[in-house]
């Protein structure tokens, strides 16, 4: 496995932290073998120790979470950059083709089309960059309103088919979803923590798609929309690191073509629970391993119409 430059910074702060912890507590022992019979500065030895080793431990933790938040955010300007540059540079050859030579309309109409998907990426990651801004400095709440979940979550999951070519078999309700079911929310921010949601279970369920969701009310007060797929899965370690700004999973060594990295920002599931979170509600992942698959759960406040 290749070892990166940060990945060598940080096994390097870590045994500097742990000799210089180790070094702290042995001058701090000695301290204590040599003055314990003298009370103030056996004392004060002890203190002046500890605060010694727990900074070196703080500055360890700190260093390590900075080279840490570096890599993600030169990973999210990778793929941005890649995100950016890719659609660019086809519609670019696409306009100087119909330039430099006559097609006839048939072929113009498949450029057309093609220019049109290239845009339509284009507008996708530029749209996730600024909502995510939008996600961390929150939204007004004159903006919420009460919303038909049930309605939004149909109306997307049409969306996801279309924008991914689907058919609808391969994303699909497990079972009618219930009427009545009203949250308050911002619904173009709320449609796009649904669409995130689809659109993640889509890329990563490799070449064959079979996605179920679900709406449920495990309580009267609670309502869930719950995603389910049968793709590339997620390792345990990484369930909780999923949410965070810019991350995104790194295949194991020797994981098939499948579960490599897909195209993205790191942004749509970071989205998706800082929205949730701050409509009172919540977004965590479920999975066995690579392999075996993901479900994703959305969890908001449920409200009644006056």
């Amino acid at each position: 496995m290749r070892i990166t430059t940060r990945g060598r910074a940080i096994a390097f702060f870590i045994t500097l932290g742990a000799c210089l912890v180790a070094l702290a507590i042995a001058l701090n022992v000695s301290w204590i073998v040599l003055n314990w019979r003298l009370g103030v500065p056996l004392v004060l030895g002890i203190i002046f120790f500890g605060v010694i080793i727990a900074g070196l431990v703080v500055n360890t933790i700190f260093l390590v979470r900075e080279i840490r938040r570096n890599e993600r955010q030169d990973s999210f300007l990778n793929a941005v950059t890649h995100e950016l540059k890719t659609p660019i540079a086809s519609i670019r050859l696409y306009l100087e083709t119909l330039l430099a030579r006559d097609v006839d309309e048939a072929q113009r109409r498949n450029f057309y089309g093609i220019m049109l998907e290239d845009a339509d990426r284009l507008l996708g990651t530029v749209e996730q960059v600024l909502k995510a801004g939008e996600a961390r400095h929150g939204s007004d709440r004159r903006n919420w309103q009460q919303i038909d979940f049930a309605d939004l979550v149909q109306t997307t999951l049409q969306l996801a088919r279309q924008r991914h070519n689907l058919q609808p078999e391969s994303l699909r309700f497990g079972t009618d979803p219930p009427q009545g079911l009203v949250v308050l929310a911002n619904p173009e921010e709320l449609r796009t923590v649904v669409f995130n949601l689809f659109d993640n279970a889509i890329k990563y369920s490799g070449e064959t798609k079979d996605i179920i969701v679900d709406l449920t009310t495990p309580n009267l007060d609670t309502l869930c929309l719950i995603v389910r797929d049968h793709g590339v899965g997620i390792p345990r370690m990484e369930l909780k690191r999923i949410f965070k700004r810019f991350y995104r999973v790194q295949p194991s060594v020797g994981a098939p073509a499948a579960s490599r990295p897909v195209k993205g920002t790191g942004l749509g599931l970071f989205i998706v629970r800082t929205v949730a979170r701050r409509y009172g509600g919540d977004a965590y992942a479920e999975s066995e391993g690579e392999g075996h698959g993901s479900t994703f759960v959305l969890r908001l406040p449920r409200v009644y119409r006056a």
